[in-house]
């Protein structure tokens, strides 16, 4: 978990931009309940998984029960991340059923459901009923369930999950997510009609400070 600047520096000034987020998260609550978030980058050019990750470890740091899902399953990295075993985790869970072969962190209150082996139709899996039941099961062992997903703009899972959570958080690096690209990722997210509570402005300097919690304005 070296590359996760909550744990690595947490007094840095990237620790207390996440804690900033995460603060914007909490306040958003105030209309409406937020207990599934889905955390996505508009394109690849932000490294959504990282963010994800240090997102969730703020809170747990903060006392919340926290569960980070790895709904990436064209390439997963949560399990690199923080370093567990993924031959068990969503795939497997939606397709078998049982208990969710959560796993635990170095992190207390932190637990991760990784992707688990890769699926041969992500879209099909993705689609069915059991996602929902599977994320009703999710919040109602953790305070928060944060979801990691593949771009918006790359394929439609992103839409897929956006249309079963509580609120979404939209990513745009600053030196690489072009204008026209926020933009469409936002236009995606409004067709299914998401909760888009936000843009995050990833890489705004050298040191990789999170910013720019923009309400429902996306700026490139």
């Amino acid at each position: 978990m070296t590359q996760l600047s909550a744990i690595t520096d947490p007094q840095g000034a990237v620790a207390e931009a996440y804690q900033s987020l995460r603060l914007n998260i909490q306040f958003s609550e105030l209309e409406q309940p937020l207990r599934t978030l889905l955390v996505v980058a508009a394109d690849s050019g932000a490294d959504k998984s990282v963010a994800v990750a240090n997102l969730a470890v703020v809170m747990a740091q903060t006392g919340d029960r926290v569960i980070v899902v790895d709904g990436d399953l064209r390439r997963p990295r949560q399990h690199e991340i923080f370093d567990v075993d993924n031959r068990q985790g969503l795939t497997t869970w939606l397709t078998g059923g049982g208990e969710p072969p959560l796993q635990r962190t170095g992190v207390e209150s932190l637990q991760v459901l990784p992707a688990g082996p890769a699926a041969d139709n992500p879209v099909a899996l993705l689609s069915g009923k059991r996602l929902g039941e599977a994320l009703q099961e999710l919040s109602e062992q953790a305070d928060y369930v944060l979801i990691d997903a593949p771009p918006v703009l790359a394929v439609t899972d992103a839409a897929l999950w956006a249309t079963r959570v509580d609120g979404v958080a939209l990513l745009v690096n600053a030196g690489e997510t072009k204008r026209e690209q926020a933009q469409r990722a936002k236009t995606v997210l409004e067709k299914v009609h998401a909760n888009l509570l936000g843009a995050v402005l990833l890489d705004a300097d050298k040191d990789a400070l999170m910013t720019g919690w923009q309400g429902d304005k996306v700026t490139g």
